[in-house]
């Protein structure tokens, strides 16, 4: 198992876990019900820089050189930054505005989205992917780590804090309750 930083070529991977991970957000966001649209909206932002979604921003658990988890990772400071370019690409491509609830802020680098595939599941995988994260953004660059769980999702919550994340606020994301979660450096 290796955990590594993604390059452009992972981008259609990359792709088909953030739309596991996030399938109904981004339906919401580009204001259809369609995959094969859905999939290409994340694909060209995934293969630039500078976007949300960034390949960038990921990172990817190989198995036996597969890609079997995807975790998106950025820092909340940059969050208006990083949104421009996926606003412009609905618009321009869906003609709808976006501007969602911010998800995040300065103060802490964001877990967006993770997945991992389906036939990993159960295994481990997702928190070792968060021990690995925790690690190099809490414990190495001393940040504060967070993210968002729907309140509707008590097996997520649940390993969360089992981690160490602990409930610090609750936000509503596209429609959805959620609890924002932080792991701080001590």
């Amino acid at each position: 198992m290796i955990i590594r930083k993604a390059a452009p070529k992972d981008t259609p991977e990359i792709a088909t876990y953030l739309m596991l991970a996030m399938e109904d957000i981004v339906y919401e966001f580009i204001g259809e019900n369609c995959k094969l649209k859905a999939m290409q909206f994340l694909t060209n932002l995934i293969c630039k820089e500078a976007t949300q979604y960034s390949y960038e921003n990921c990172w990817i658990l190989e198995i036996e050189n597969e890609i079997v988890a995807v975790a998106v990772v950025y820092n909340g400071a940059k969050l208006q930054e990083l949104r421009e370019p996926v606003a412009k690409e609905i618009k321009s491509i869906f003609n709808r505005d976006f501007n969602p609830e911010n998800e995040t802020q300065a103060g802490e680098f964001y877990i967006d989205c993770c997945a991992v595939s389906p036939h990993q599941q159960g295994k481990g995988i997702g928190s070792k992917l968060f021990r690995f994260l925790i690690d190099e953004y809490v414990h190495k660059r001393q940040e504060t780590l967070g993210l968002l769980v729907d309140k509707h999702n008590p097996n997520a919550k649940k390993l969360y804090l089992k981690l160490g994340f602990e409930i610090v606020a609750e936000k509503t994301l596209a429609g959805k309750e959620m609890d924002h979660l932080q792991f701080k450096h001590k």
